[in-house]
């Protein structure tokens, strides 16, 4: 999924002193253009731009809409397509052409450069999805770039809870997908009366309900906002009276300074500023083509005129 941006508690005794509970509110974003639709945007924030290398979070939908998201780029960055209603059809310049359907996952390397598509399949449909980028670590931000689709997912089976692991670790469940970095993302369904996941306290977590509503640490928490978790827990109980579905992101801490800029995800306003330029020529090396779409592209906004600097999160 693209950027469109032209700017772009009480503590249960399994938590340690780096747990904390923060509740951190999503902000509207308008995307326009031809997919005139609006997401919510729950990460990077101002003092937590990263959750693990989770860096980008975008909720969209359920919305009654017709995607079309022409050719854009990326670099230093996985773009994590984790549907919830729909079907997206992603096309790349390394020949990938698939359809994503409700619990299956596409996983898109950026690396060094790559360029994709998405368009919802089916005139006027119903979206509801999660995009979400993980950031490379500066030994693999220059990887070369590839997709993977998985439609055959692990599961987690614990008390009271049952999670597909799409990405990562989870308790002993590892997923198929390609990572990085340490991390897990998971879709937790919470039976009514609720259940327990199991933690790494190495991990840094955070919790976004996507249906009903469930108590965590002492905070309720309905759909929207995410709930940040921080650190040196080993066990998250889940409260819920009717049952709820949430997702679960978590990851160790990212040790690198970020310098997030529309699509791109570098180390200095040099890497953006690189990358912008070889987009904007149409550099077919970095970033490629792809036939279906007959030259058309988005461009690239304008680099602000002061210098990029990184985003640091609060600790």
């Amino acid at each position: 999924m693209s950027n469109l941006d032209t700017t772009p508690a009480l503590t249960p005794c399994h938590a340690g002193p780096g747990a904390v509970t923060e509740l951190l509110q999503p902000r509207e974003v308008p995307l326009g253009g031809l997919r005139a639709m609006r997401v919510r945007r729950l990460l990077p924030q101002r003092a937590r731009p990263t959750v693990g290398a989770w860096c980008f979070l975008d909720q969209f939908g359920p919305q009654r809409l017709d995607m079309s998201v022409l050719p854009h780029p990326h670099i230093g960055l996985q773009t994590v397509t984790w549907p919830l209603a729909g079907e997206i059809r992603h096309r790349d310049t390394v020949g990938s052409d698939a359809v994503l359907r409700p619990g299956q996952l596409n996983l898109m390397t950026a690396g060094h450069g790559i360029a994709h598509s998405e368009f919802s399949v089916g005139a006027d449909s119903v979206l509801h999805a999660l995009q979400l980028w993980v950031a490379l670590p500066a030994a693999s931000a220059g990887v070369a770039p590839h997709f993977e689709q998985h439609v055959e997912l692990p599961r987690h089976t614990g008390d009271g809870v049952s999670a597909v692991v799409f990405m990562g670790t989870l308790g002993e469940v590892v997923s198929p997908a390609t990572t990085y970095t340490p991390l897990v993302g998971a879709e937790v369904t919470v039976e009514p009366g609720g259940g327990a996941l199991p933690l790494r306290p190495d991990f840094e977590y955070a919790v976004l309900v996507i249906e009903g509503s469930v108590t965590v640490d002492g905070v309720d928490l309905d759909a929207g906002p995410l709930l940040y978790l921080g650190l040196d827990r080993t066990r998250l109980d889940i409260g819920s009276a009717d049952g709820a579905r949430l997702v679960l992101l978590g990851g160790e801490p990212f040790p690198d300074d970020l310098v997030m800029w529309w699509n791109f995800v570098g180390r200095t306003h040099e890497d953006i500023a690189a990358a912008r330029e070889d987009w904007e020529a149409a550099d077919p090396v970095r970033f490629g083509v792809i036939p279906a779409h007959n030259g058309e592209r988005i461009p690239a906004p304008v680099l602000p005129t002061v210098r990029l600097t990184p985003r640091r999160p609060r600790r």
